[in-house]
């Protein structure tokens, strides 16, 4: 059974920093690609924040988030990493990490961001984590 363990969040002030950290298991091959996500209050949608590919050479973030966000995964682990440093009030969000097993062919360098680090591309999810930007 596919799952994915959230952990991190909470409440932080402009500027502050917050790791939110995502934990795999169940999966039968570590091929696998992660995106986070975030819903901010009254969104229907889920918005795109950053995305890594299976072997982690390859990372994407949404144009608001880059230069703050750093996404990272330690396979060994089966851990996926997002340190959101720079923090304003407009990231705040329920935050998601989802998996999905793309071909291994792939290039996701050569995917554009609208169409890698997408929701209805994801499969798995894990159970969401509220950050909150407020002074």
């Amino acid at each position: 059974q596919l799952k994915l363990v959230q952990s991190g969040g909470g409440l932080v002030q402009p500027g502050g920093s917050l790791r939110l950290s995502c934990e795999t298991s169940g999966f039968t091959s570590d091929d696998y690609g992660i995106g986070w996500f975030r819903q901010a209050p009254g969104k229907e949608e889920r918005e795109g924040v950053s995305c890594i590919s299976d072997n982690g050479g390859s990372r994407k973030y949404a144009d608001s988030v880059k230069g703050r966000f750093t996404v990272s995964r330690d396979k060994a682990k089966n851990m996926v990493y997002l340190q959101m440093d720079a923090l304003l009030p407009e990231d705040t969000a329920v935050y998601y990490c989802a998996a999905e097993i793309f071909p291994t062919d792939l290039d996701w360098a050569g995917v554009p961001w609208e169409d890698m680090c997408v929701q209805r591309n994801f499969g798995s999810w894990g159970q969401g984590t509220q950050v909150t930007v407020s002074s």
